[in-house]
């Protein structure tokens, strides 16, 4: 975009553009689809029921619920709960405010969600579809008059780093959720439930693995990049790899 492109976009009013493409069509779509997946996300996480199965068997096996995963605490008394000995410390505490929910979803969705929400994608998305800061490349968008970038509240994107290891460890307790998943009552079965939890971690780790905040701490702060000595070599092929 030129200087005068620039000057007439800055005068223009809101949604004006000389583009005459569809480019209003993935923000659109990419907006929608993400506020169905938030009210979906935000009704399974409440509703605190039937996010466990192992058709009526005792032992070792059963489906649990992505977003259930991992089991904190669990209330034994909700239809479809998962057996008490999966919680990694019993049952609900006393101790949780009433206005909490009785769910254990609450307590763990914060984790993935503050790296998918500080994730470079995420912010590109949720800053056209929803801020329109701008709705597109060439598209007049909301007017800044003091634009301060991912500084004061948005400072908090810089967290994204920092959720990675959230990611990660979500990634290796999905993992053992799928292979938890090739057993019913302790013995050996394949189902399509077994399927789906499987390709969840593969998905999620293709994913974070390719992050930008992975390709930071496998090739960043470094002042040779392509050195070719020792370890700075060892970490550009690891960098490659990966992007």
């Amino acid at each position: 975009m030129n200087n005068l492109q620039k000057t007439n976009l800055n005068k223009a009013k809101l949604f004006q553009t000389e583009r005459i493409d569809f480019w209003w069509g993935q923000p659109l779509l990419t907006g929608f689809g993400f506020l169905a997946f938030v009210i979906y996300t935000t009704w399974s996480m409440v509703q605190g029921e039937y996010y466990w199965w192992s058709a009526g068997r005792e032992g070792f096996g059963g489906y649990l619920s992505p977003f259930y995963s991992p089991l904190i605490f669990l209330n034994p008394t909700a239809a479809g709960s998962a057996p008490l000995e999966h919680a990694w410390f019993g049952n609900w505490p006393a101790w949780i405010p009433n206005f909490i929910p009785i769910t254990p979803a609450i307590l763990i969705l914060a984790g993935p969600l503050s790296f998918r929400l500080t994730c470079y994608y995420y912010r590109k998305f949720y800053y056209r579809s929803y801020f329109l800061t701008p709705p597109a490349c060439g598209v007049k968008g909301i007017s800044q008059k003091n634009y301060t970038g991912e500084t004061v509240l948005l400072l908090i994107q810089n967290l994204h780093r920092f959720t990675l290891y959230i990611a990660i460890l979500i990634i290796i307790i999905l993992s053992y959720d799928a292979f938890l998943a090739f057993f019913q009552g302790g013995e050996l079965g394949i189902g399509v439930g077994t399927m789906l939890l499987l390709i969840n971690p593969i998905l999620l780790a293709c994913y974070t693995f390719g992050c930008h905040a992975f390709r930071h701490l496998v090739g960043g702060r470094i002042d040779c990049f392509t050195c070719s000595n020792g370890k700075k070599k060892i970490r550009y092929k690891f960098w490659k790899g990966i992007s």
